[in-house]
């Protein structure tokens, strides 16, 4: 039953980590719904490498581009000064705040859920209300514009944001088109998330243990999976339909937490 656990969770994992309903609030609930133990919280920080590296080989054209023109092209230069200055917020923020949110926020469902529902109201009115866009390129993003998406990311330390959602939300409030912003918010996601990892990494390395190497495999695995089947059509899917779809489903979660909450389920 571990196993099947480990796979369920691994596939929510990938399934949820680059879709703006949060991955992180996901894994909390399912662990606790399965009666799941993770001591140190390491199966979770591994099984999201798995979303981390199905990303990157989805984007690996971009990303060997990159890293070969960095001695001669400007503009692989350039997008990735781009990135660098998009993750700057995220890390002070993550050095100052995340034992707090780790020992305080990961813990209370009612923030979860308060979150789940705000996540899902700003999504409703920012498709409405959001100015006309005017950059279709993530790659050429201004980088001022990058900058205030990073700060937007920083939102993502409370469990229940989103880190994507957050990012494309605010991608699109500065004039980033649906596609654009979802892409930015990819590009965004692999030196977060990989940055993500290697402090959680270093901070669960005393549980670390080969008796436990058979589930993180297992959640592993199956996160690679999901993450590989799921970015490339949720950005068609936006591009042509939008987020309003994600943002009932959030509102629709939360509520659901705060009725079982109410009646001590939760």
């Amino acid at each position: 039953m571990r196993y099947l656990d480990a796979a369920l969770l691994g596939i929510v994992q990938g399934l949820t980590e680059f879709l703006p309903i949060s991955s992180t609030a996901h894994l909390l609930l399912g662990g606790r719904v399965l009666g799941f133990d993770d001591p140190g919280g390491v199966f979770t920080v591994m099984i999201q490498f798995g979303s981390i590296l199905a990303l990157m080989w989805l984007y690996r054209a971009k990303i060997g581009e990159v890293l070969r023109g960095l001695s001669s092209s400007p503009a692989a230069r350039r997008f990735a000064l781009m990135i660098l200055v998009a993750f700057i917020p995220a890390v002070v923020a993550g050095l100052f705040l995340a034992d707090f949110v780790k020992g305080e926020l990961y813990h209370s469902p009612g923030v979860i859920a308060g979150a789940f529902i705000a996540g899902g109201i700003a999504i409703l009115l920012i498709e409405r209300l959001r100015p006309a866009p005017v950059v279709f390129d993530a790659a050429e993003t201004p980088l001022p514009r990058a900058f205030a998406v990073g700060v937007c990311q920083v939102l993502a330390l409370v469990p229940g944001v989103s880190r994507s959602g957050a990012t494309i939300m605010g991608g699109m409030l500065l004039r980033l088109d649906r596609a654009a912003a979802a892409e930015f918010s990819f590009f965004l996601a692999m030196p977060s998330l990989a940055g993500a990892f290697i402090h959680d990494l270093w901070e669960v390395r005393d549980h670390l243990g080969f008796e436990r190497a058979a589930e993180i495999a297992v959640g592993f695995g199956m996160a690679f999976l999901a993450a590989l089947v799921v970015v490339k059509p949720f950005l068609r899917y936006v591009t042509r339909a939008g987020f309003a779809p994600f943002a009932w489903y959030r509102i629709a979660v939360g509520a659901v937490m705060l009725a079982a909450m109410g009646v001590g389920w939760l």
